[in-house]
């Protein structure tokens, strides 16, 4: 089993939440054109001036999607 790689987005501010929120949707549209097959997605509040979106993928693929996506962060992904 390989390892997956937590690509982490950012985001401050008064309105973090509702962006942090609104790029999850971004992130499964992308996911779904490129027929990738894992689907892990999702978005945290932090606090109320805190939030972040994330993506997971398969560290064979990190680079590609980093290339692409430009994330923020890394990390390694734990469940």
């Amino acid at each position: 089993m390989s390892r997956k790689i937590k690509l982490i987005w950012d985001f401050r501010g008064q309105a973090a939440a509702k962006t942090a929120e609104h790029h999850e949707i971004h992130l499964k549209e992308f996911l779904e054109k490129e027929n990738y097959s894992l689907r892990i997605t999702g978005f945290e509040i932090i606090n109320d001036m805190y939030a972040i979106a994330y993506l997971v993928v398969d560290e064979a693929d990190m680079i590609s999607f980093r290339d692409t996506l430009r994330p923020h962060r890394g990390e390694v992904y734990e469940q």
